[in-house]
């Protein structure tokens, strides 16, 4: 049984995905958030989200609540025991941001972020925890935006177009060589990838790829050359114009220059759904990545 904390006042994206791709596994979910009534602004209430979790197979209580409030999430929990004999996994979704500057934020979204992100999350966990430690396989799964390293996030807090320095004891470039060493394959192939990307590369190609990589690194990456200066990384993307399926050691030779896109294709090697003539366009970034020596 899933105890979920959707986004703070919608339930919407991620948090969203996650309950419904639950519910089509059969689970039980509890809906935990502040939203009652529908928003003008913001699509959904505790109650539609789970409505959508029930059709979509699984089984749902909507509680409202406060995830800053102890006796709320309290009550909620006994909620959730009595209802379905217990919790096997906590979703701590709910989070609040607001990308301004130090002295452009009020104390008053400061203290509603310190409130929700830090507060709610111990509290919560704290209080699903004695009923986790009595399940055979419990998990706690956190989320807080930004759920990665695109620009956007950080233009306005850092001179890096990546990352966030601050947090670093040494810069980026540094730390990537640094770490080279003990990276897999696929990683430093991404690493690479985010080296050559930018707004110009975004703005002729328009395309999110996923890759379905499988053999000894298995697992689901993205490229996203539709928003920004582009990002790319795990996870799959929202929704992907191009998808290729492939084994991961051929991803990273194809990236490499060592074998062209069209003869994987071609041979079988890799497998292609979505826009072909996005397809095309990825093989520009290779040459571009093959060119440059990385």
């Amino acid at each position: 049984m899933f105890f979920f904390s959707p986004c703070y006042r919608k339930l919407a994206g991620i948090g969203k995905a996650i309950a419904l791709k639950a519910a089509r596994d059969g689970a039980n979910i509890i809906i935990a958030a502040k939203t009652a009534v529908p928003h003008p602004k913001l699509p959904g209430t505790i109650y539609s989200a789970a409505e959508e979790v029930e059709a979509a197979g699984g089984k749902a209580l909507a509680c409202i609540v406060d995830i800053r409030d102890e006796q709320q999430i309290g009550e909620a929990v006994q909620k959730a025991v009595d209802k379905f004999g217990g919790i096997d996994i906590l979703v701590n979704n709910a989070s609040a941001i607001s990308l301004t500057g130090t002295l452009e934020t009020p104390m008053k979204k400061v203290d509603l972020m310190l409130g929700i992100n830090l507060r709610g999350t111990y509290l919560t966990s704290k209080m699903v925890l004695p009923h986790l430690l009595k399940g055979h396989n419990p998990h706690i799964l956190n989320l807080s935006p930004p759920l990665n390293l695109n620009p956007v996030w950080f233009k306005n807090h850092t001179g890096h177009p990546l990352l966030p320095d601050f947090f670093l004891d040494d810069a980026p470039e540094t730390l990537v060589k640094k770490d080279g060493g003990t990276r897999g394959p696929i990683e430093s192939t991404f690493d690479a990838i985010r080296g050559v990307i930018n707004e110009d590369v975004v703005k002729t190609t328009q395309g999110i790829y996923q890759f379905d990589l499988s053999g000894d690194h298995k697992g689901v990456w993205f490229l996203d050359l539709k928003s920004g200066a582009g990002s790319a990384g795990p996870g799959q993307p929202v929704k992907a114009d191009v998808i290729m399926a492939m084994d991961s050691s051929d991803f990273s030779k194809m990236f490499a220059g060592e074998l062209k896109p069209t003869m994987a294709f071609m041979s079988g090697k890799l497998r292609i759904k979505g826009d072909m003539t996005l397809a095309l366009k990825l093989e520009k970034l290779m040459t571009r990545m093959s060119k440059a020596k990385l």
